[in-house]
């Protein structure tokens, strides 16, 4: 719990929600346990104010601990609150936010309370991929309360007091919080996958909360529209100069140049995010050359693959920015990456939203196939003329194929060369795989942003069956 809260429970609804549109719900539960020989505190709301309101004019249902009620922490009453909330978000198709200061277990309840975090751990599985999750960390969440936040969708984390942890950092074997803090919104976001964006206070969090509840659809059945002040047809001039830089290439081709971007700091390498093209939301998967994502690491792939997964979810269409050069080579990352990049695989090929790929820079081996290409069934792939398409590097692939020929000749590197030019031209250029259908046209860059709204336009009424099942074991 913070010693000082920047805003209470109560404000940090209030400035969440549009002005004067929350309804609170459950304003009078308090606690109810039976235990003898504990000492009786009041409870007002006990520890947590429900209901629901508007963002944008867009429904959502949210709750706000108060750490001024036993450090917030989580009993019976608290929880049900809670799994109310979720119950008539369900009902209704509306996006849940929770708002976290939270001293974790009520250990007064015994446990009544550790049974309430299965309840709301069962009815938070339940309503994944049916309507959007988002927690926000403004104080403590610890223990068993750590659970909450990996169980939604969006995770954002005040940089001052946050804190999220399941065993604290003076409980880890050979480290103290002054060493290594563990906890804090730094140390999380840069080492996790569970952190999608760290503010400096409590009104930038909720406000990028709102920034992203308004690209987003309220459930699974809907899809996420809005209108689009910007020319359909604007061209980018210079685009191809943010090749190695996707993240700049997706701010120039988005609707008025926004791209909301999540997991900034984890995963360098792999650049996710919402842009609007012709006003609809769209998922965004990148490689960032610019910050060593020309291989492809286990912790980018995992990123993109659970971010893919929930686009399919909630029926938002994914365009991919490829390039990349192949896959991470170190021992630690040999440990990982297969299986990393199989469910990268497996996201791609199992989603059903449009899919469309732009082909930036190389595109090399298993990498590249993982990357949403077109056999892995991506509906429309475009590819910029800078862009290469093979099974490895030219230069290196020479070394393999003609180490004879280049051993025997006089010159060896005029005869590298001319072998790097010849695998180029035949095997490795965007052209030969054109021929091939494994790309649909080559385009040029500053044409990027009409040609892909076009794409997209074009798919808006796909419809793709899979096999019955329960579902995947990948």
């Amino acid at each position: 719990m913070s010693e000082k809260l920047i805003l209470s429970a109560s404000e940090r609804i209030n400035a969440l929600l549009d002005d004067s549109s929350f309804v609170e719900v459950g304003a009078l539960v308090k606690a109810r346990s039976t235990d003898f020989n504990i000492k009786e505190y009041d409870t007002p709301k006990d520890g947590v104010i429900t209901g629901y309101g508007l963002i944008d004019g867009k429904l959502v249902y949210v709750y706000a601990q108060d750490a001024s009620v036993l450090g917030g922490a989580i009993g019976e009453m608290h929880a049900k609150k809670i799994v109310n909330i979720y119950n008539l978000a369900l009902k209704v198709g509306a996006p849940v936010i929770g708002l976290i200061d939270c001293a974790g277990l009520r250990l007064q309840e015994a446990s009544d309370a550790l049974a309430s975090f299965g309840r709301l751990y069962k009815k938070m599985s339940f309503a994944s991929g049916v309507i959007p999750q988002v927690t926000a960390i403004f104080g403590r969440c610890g223990g068993g309360t750590a659970l909450i936040p990996s169980l939604t969708d969006f995770t954002y984390m005040c940089e001052k007091d946050a804190k999220l942890f399941v065993n604290s950092p003076n409980a880890l074997d050979g480290n103290y919080e002054e060493k290594n803090d563990t906890s804090s919104a730094s140390f999380v976001a840069k080492n996790t996958s569970l952190v999608d964006g760290v503010f400096s206070d409590d009104a930038e969090v909720l406000s990028e909360i709102r920034n992203l509840i308004s690209l987003l659809p309220s459930n699974n059945e809907e899809e996420a529209i809005d209108e689009c002040n910007d020319d359909l047809n604007r061209t980018i001039p210079g685009l191809e100069s943010f090749r190695d830089d996707a993240r700049a290439a997706l701010q120039n081709i988005a609707d008025s140049n926004v791209f909301v971007e999540v997991k900034k700091d984890y995963a360098k390498g792999m650049v996710i995010g919402f842009i609007r093209l012709n006003g609809a939301t769209i998922g965004c998967v990148a490689n960032q050359v610019k910050d060593g994502g020309d291989r492809l690491t286990t912790a980018g792939a995992l990123k993109a693959a659970k971010f893919v997964n929930f686009c399919d979810a909630f029926n938002i269409p994914v365009l991919t920015f490829t390039n990349v050069k192949g896959f991470a080579a170190c021992v630690e990352e040999e440990k990982t990456i297969s299986a990393a990049a199989s469910s990268l695989a497996f996201a791609f090929a199992d989603a059903t939203v449009p899919k469309v790929n732009v082909m930036a820079g190389p595109a090399f081996g298993s990498a590249y196939s993982v990357m949403n290409s077109k056999t892995l069934g991506c509906d429309m792939v475009y590819a910029w003329p800078t862009a290469s398409i093979g099974m490895m590097d030219a230069e290196l692939a020479a070394k393999i194929m003609y180490e004879k020929e280049i051993e025997a000749a006089e010159d060896k590197v005029k005869a590298l060369n001319e072998y790097k030019a010849k695998i180029n031209s035949l095997q490795n250029s965007v052209e030969s795989a054109a021929q091939r259908g494994y790309v649909d046209d080559v385009i040029e860059p500053d044409a990027t942003r009409k040609r892909v709204i076009a794409a997209f336009e074009m798919l808006a009424t796909k419809r793709e069956d899979r096999p019955a099942k329960k579902h995947a074991t990948v």
